[in-house]
């Protein structure tokens, strides 16, 4: 089975966080209350300076996933 590209995650311990896990490289979780992200790969010095262009693309692609997701709840 493959995964599906984002996946919504909560935590009792975090009521008020919202987490997008991203599980294709660079993978990582993104938490929609602070837009904190935590990366779950080792970067070198190259793949820095494109995470830092980038980043914000993966933020927008999080973000749109979950706004998604969240009015298909609501049309149920």
């Amino acid at each position: 089975m493959e995964l599906p590209k984002f996946i919504l995650g909560d935590n009792t311990d975090y009521p008020d966080a919202i987490f997008i896990i991203h599980t294709e490289f660079p993978r990582f979780i993104l938490n929609l209350e602070n837009d904190e992200v935590e990366w779950f790969e080792e970067f070198d010095e190259h793949d820095q300076k494109e995470l830092e262009t980038e980043t914000e693309n993966y933020i927008r692609e999080a973000t749109e996933f979950y706004d998604r997701e969240v009015a298909r709840y609501d049309e149920d």
